[in-house]
């Protein structure tokens, strides 16, 4: 007599990263609207997500105080090793570049709290706003949502053994971080960042 199969419990894992897309759906959602009239407008002048080139990224412009600017198309940021190792630290090289981690509350940007954006140090590419910043009390930046969709990249990271969400620049590929879901409302989502990938540009009235 055959045994009655017993359904499967659902994985932890695929549980968790479900989670995670729905609340990034979310709060990508939210930032979505404040970018809408910008997409509307790249679309009506034939602006495509990935440009036509095969090496193009789609990336949202913001000026130092947040404003949304423009959505365009630009050519991926490709560089040799030998040119990243001229142009960063060796840490941010070891971090953005290797996807390294720098030691745990020894970053300059850590305890920064004044109004503007969070680029990427390798790029320049608009990251996070400050607006989104919060204390994590875990020894990196953290925010609750990156400024626009179109300018991170979130993939999957099995290395250590252990199973995370990496965060990646959408235009130069630097590593950043990576994000988790128990981060705040009203995304519920920590993207953990190494100060040493991001630059901060300040707002004009915080300069």
């Amino acid at each position: 007599m055959k045994r009655p199969r017993v359904p499967k419990s659902p994985d932890v894992r695929s549980l968790r990263a479900s989670r995670r897309r729905f609340l990034a759906v979310s709060s990508f959602a939210l930032a979505g609207l404040a970018l809408a009239p910008l997409r509307a407008f790249a679309a009506a002048n034939g602006v495509s997500k990935r440009g036509a080139a095969t090496n193009a990224v789609r990336i949202a412009e913001f000026a130092d105080d947040g404003r949304p600017l423009r959505v365009v198309d630009l050519p991926t940021l490709v560089r040799s090793e030998a040119e990243w190792r001229k142009r960063l630290s060796p840490l941010a090289y070891d971090v953005t570049r290797k996807a390294g981690t720098e030691r745990a509350y020894t970053g300059a940007l850590l305890k920064n709290k004044a109004a503007g954006v969070y680029r990427c140090a390798c790029c320049g590419t608009a990251l996070f706003d400050a607006k989104t910043k919060y204390e994590s009390n875990t020894g990196w930046p953290s925010f609750w949502r990156a400024i626009a969709r179109e300018n991170v990249i979130e993939r999957e990271d099995l290395a250590y053994g252990m199973t995370r969400t990496e965060v990646a620049c959408a235009r130069c590929d630097a590593h950043l971080g990576h994000v988790f879901d128990d981060g705040p409302p009203p995304t519920g989502l920590r993207y953990c960042m190494n100060s040493v990938a991001l630059t901060f540009s300040p707002a004009a009235a915080a300069k």
